[in-house]
């Protein structure tokens, strides 16, 4: 994979040859071993990618906000669906059970931090019942979480 040998000399004469018969190393590298490993490294990574997220299906609404920052920690994940099925991460929860279950989980956690993520379909009644449930579970910093692109609602028309 690196260096070849190159026979110095021409034709068949003594004329052109070294001394001893050696050959001499090549001094230049191939390096198309390494960039088709790296191009099929970069293709593996670009599909999946994407299949990496949190893969309950929500509309989400759309504003102006900015994102939150990004912690070591990955965050928990509670995700309201158009039908009003409340999920941790991608496991279905009742609602009767949502408390309990949070309580166990922010035992384990070190960060209070959870996002939410609720179908712009939902009742803003049922998002504030589950925040209250979030709350009384142990988590006080809650995150709505929101596709950009919305409304600025500045005057700005965007």
């Amino acid at each position: 994979m690196g260096a070849g040998v190159v026979k110095s000399g021409g034709g068949g004469g003594r004329r052109g040859r070294r001394r001893g018969g050696r050959a001499q190393p090549m001094a230049e590298i191939n390096i198309t071993p390494f960039v088709d490993v790296m191009l099929v490294l970069l293709i593996i990574f670009m599909v999946a990618a994407p299949l990496l997220t949190v893969g309950v299906p929500v509309e989400l609404p759309k504003t102006a906000a900015n994102a939150l920052p990004s912690e070591n920690e990955e965050p928990l994940t509670v995700t309201i669906d158009a039908s009003g099925v409340v999920m941790i991460q991608t496991t279905e929860v009742a609602r009767d059970d949502l408390v309990n279950r949070l309580r166990a989980i922010a035992t384990e956690r070190s960060d209070d931090r959870v996002f939410l993520r609720a179908d712009g379909a939902v009742p803003y009644e049922t998002v504030a019942q589950v925040m209250g449930a979030l709350n009384a579970g142990g988590f006080s910093s809650i995150g709505l979480v929101t596709d950009i692109g919305g409304p600025a609602l500045d005057g700005s028309g965007r």
